[in-house]
Parts: C-alpha cells; sequence; structure tokens
C-alpha cells in the first residue's frame, strides 16, 4: 500500500526540526501550532516512525530516524520545487522561487523596490531575499542557496557570470564644516592629510584603499566600519571623511546631521553594478526574467540612490 503524505506536511517537518519547537515552528510558517502537530502526527502514523523526542525543557529534538528522514525530505522538497522551474523553463515562464542576494551596502535602497516591482510582474514567482557581504555572496552562490545577486564587479570569481548593469563613480563624504566641504570636486592628493573613516568590507575596503595605492599615497584611517549608516554618522560628526558609490536621497546624517558628497576625480575606476549568478548558460526563464526587470529599472532610474552624482 503506497504512502500517503503531502508536501504541506514534509515542509511543517522541515520547519519544525530548524525551529526546534512546534511553536516557534509556527511564527516562521504563520500557521496554527494545531495545524503543525496534525501534519506531524500523521506523517509518524503514515511512516511508523517516531521523529521527535518531545523534551519539556527542550521542545522538540529529532530522533535517529527523524535525522535521516529529514535529510531525504528536503531532497524531496527540493526535487519538487524543481518542477516549476522546469515548467517555467519549458515554457518559457518565470514560475516557482527564487533566491535572491543583494550586497548589504545597497540593500536598503535597491532590494525591496525591486522586489516589490518584480513580484507585481510575475505573481507566480515566491521571492526570498538575504543581505550579504561580497565573501557571502560568492559561497551561497556557489552552493545555489542564492540564484542570483545584486552586487559590484569586485574580484569575481571565474567560475561566477556578472552581468553589468551601471556604473558608480566613487564621492567623498565630508561634514559640513569640513575644511574641504566647499570644493565642488576633490582628488586623492586633496585627501591626504585628513582622516578617514573606512567602510571595511571584504573587497569593498580593498577598492576604496587602491585608489591611495595607485598615488603613492597612504591614507590616514582613522576609524572602520562595515555599516553604511554608521559610517555616515561618524563622518557627519568630524571623524573624518569617507568615500562610497551609493548616494543617499538626502544629505542628512541618520543622526541628524548635515553631511557633503564631492565626486572624487581622478582616473578611478567606478563600481559596477550588476547581477551575479551561476555561469550564463544555467539560466532559469525565472533569473532571465529577474534581469529583464533589474535591467528595465536601472534604463528608468527607478533605483534611488543609484544613479550617482551629476
Amino acid at each position: 500500500m503506497p504512502f500517503r503524505y503531502t508536501l504541506r506536511q514534509l515542509e511543517y517537518f522541515v520547519a519544525v526540526g530548524k525551529a526546534g519547537s512546534i511553536a516557534s515552528a509556527s511564527e516562521v510558517l504563520n500557521i496554527s501550532s494545531p495545524s503543525i502537530s496534525a501534519a506531524i502526527a500523521q506523517l509518524e502514523s503514515e511512516f511508523g516512525l517516531t521523529l521527535f523526542v518531545r523534551e519539556h525543557a527542550k521542545g522538540l529534538t529529532l530522533t535517529e530516524a527523524g535525522h535521516r528522514f529529514m535529510d531525504q525530505t528536503l531532497r524531496v522538497l527540493d526535487e519538487a520545487e524543481y518542477l516549476s522551474t522546469l515548467a517555467g523553463e519549458i515554457t518559457d515562464t518565470a514560475l516557482g522561487r527564487l533566491n535572491v542576494g543583494c550586497l548589504l551596502t545597497f540593500a536598503q535602497m535597491a532590494l525591496p523596490g525591486v522586489r516589490r516591482a518584480f513580484e507585481t510582474e510575475h505573481p507566480n514567482v515566491q521571492i526570498s531575499q538575504r543581505v550579504l557581504n561580497q565573501a557571502e555572496i560568492f559561497s551561497q552562490i556557489r552552493r545555489e542557496e542564492i540564484d542570483v545577486a545584486l552586487t559590484y564587479d569586485l574580484d569575481i570569481p571565474s567560475d561566477l557570470s556578472f552581468e553589468p548593469l551601471m556604473d558608480l563613480p566613487p564621492y567623498v563624504l565630508l561634514d559640513d564644516g569640513h575644511a574641504l566641504a566647499e570644493r565642488d570636486e576633490l582628488t586623492v592628493k586633496d585627501l591626504r592629510d585628513h582622516p578617514m573613516v573606512l567602510l571595511d568590507l571584504p573587497y569593498s575596503s580593498d577598492y576604496f584603499l587602491s585608489f591611495f595605492s595607485r598615488a603613492n599615497i597612504r591614507p590616514r584611517v582613522r576609524e572602520r566600519t562595515g555599516d553604511m549608516s554608521v559610517m555616515r554618522a561618524m563622518v557627519a560628526n568630524g571623524f573624518g571623511f569617507s568615500i562610497a558609490n551609493i548616494l543617499p536621497l538626502n544629505s542628512v546624517s541618520p543622526d541628524g546631521k548635515a553631511l557633503r558628497f564631492i565626486p572624487l576625480k581622478g582616473n578611478l575606476k567606478p563600481m559596477r553594478l550588476g547581477l551575479l549568478h551561476l555561469q550564463a548558460k544555467n539560466k532559469t526563464a525565472t533569473v532571465k526574467a529577474f534581469s529583464v526587470l533589474c535591467r528595465k529599472m536601472v534604463e528608468s532610474d527607478a533605483l534611488p540612490g543609484l544613479q550617482g552624482i551629476r
């Protein structure tokens, strides 16, 4: 007699296994606890297995059988999800799930709008998002935990494919009272004697520091931070200048102080914003549709803060 179970029951089982309790899984799935409990009980009854040990203090812990069942369940769900991808490839239609990554330096300005526009245009696609640094993006694309990422062309590995969308030239952030704040443009040599607040992220920091090394100048790095908002606030409070490629929508720091944004001139490589994914030959119809949408938004200046100083 064949086993009878649903993919939804398997999804509930995985959620409980990862969360460690039915209550926590209920919050993640936004499904009532009794519904999840019933699904787990039906799976255990159908397969004749005890999947969880129920401990009052620790919640639910997978049994040895539960661990083995979990491994296979994840494979089943992956294969089930691939059916949507396959259908999309056959019909050249965006379907199924799309896991999107975005570089954390501009995620707050780009990702929500892009996601909303894509889900509106392609309602049959379910998007999940992750905000990551560049090293994490490389790793998660290779492990296929994300399908595509909005990021920069910083040290792109040869086994990944980068699709450029636009160039973003660098600019200098200064507090309103800085000695250089009234300049129309600046060069690296102008910054030689001033303290710097470095946006210290994997690959990004090397990019900013390369401006100085090419000019045989050693920057006076006073502070480092991996948070864009903290960097802007430190600049506004007089800790030093900084360099970035993303232009905020207003000239006020997170703590309400005035900032100046001045183009950094010279033979400097701009940041190139684009889409990163596995080699182009492996692009699904859904990833292709996401690429088309992003290009359309760039061409219509629909990504706030990503147009650069003009």
